[in-house]
């Protein structure tokens, strides 16, 4: 491997899994979802923020297991559904997607570094859009709208969102 792969790969046991307060992954997701829902609202620019999103893929990434990344994704899928106009269980399937492969990706790289959050926040985003509109054309027949320009375009700004909201949720780890 050269210098730059071995800073980004991660060495077996040398990275611990983040820990977190229960509360913390209770709250986190609901304020996440309540933003999502209503904040656009009172300001549309906003309602391309996938805040979800970006909460299903940290916690996975951080927490290191597919079985607590899946878990996740499907719960925080499904609460968004309930709470949107959406069928429900679309989100619900695809932020399980999202998460259990977040956790899988977590596994291999070192998921401190801003470059990789970044990638991965971008790539994610992109996989969400792109399984979302997949779903909702194989499983319930409903044309949807999916440019692959603009989804790279908001994929940059979710992504660019995510480094500082990653920073801000690494403070809400368990130190002990």
């Amino acid at each position: 491997m050269t210098e730059f792969t071995d800073r980004i790969a991660e060495v077996p046991g040398k990275s611990p899994i983040a820990r977190f307060r229960p509360i913390v992954f209770l709250l986190t997701p609901l304020a996440a979802i309540l933003f999502q829902v209503y904040i656009p609202r009172l300001v549309e620019q906003l309602a391309y923020l996938d805040l979800p999103l970006l909460v299903t893929v940290y916690f996975a990434l951080m927490r290191r297991s597919p079985i607590i990344g899946l878990l996740l994704g499907s719960g925080i899928g499904l609460v968004q559904d309930s709470l949107s106009h959406q069928p429900l269980g679309m989100f619900g399937i695809v932020k399980t997607l999202v998460g259990y492969f977040c956790a899988t990706v977590s596994q291999r790289f070192a998921v401190e570094n801003s470059a990789i959050r970044f990638i991965l926040a971008y790539f994610f985003y992109f996989f969400h859009q792109l399984m979302y509109w997949i779903l909702l054309r194989a499983l319930l027949g409903q044309p949807g709208d999916f440019d692959p320009r603009r989804e790279l375009i908001l994929g940059l700004l979710n992504a660019a969102v995510a480094l500082p909201f990653f920073r801000l949720l690494d403070k809400l780890r368990d130190r002990g």
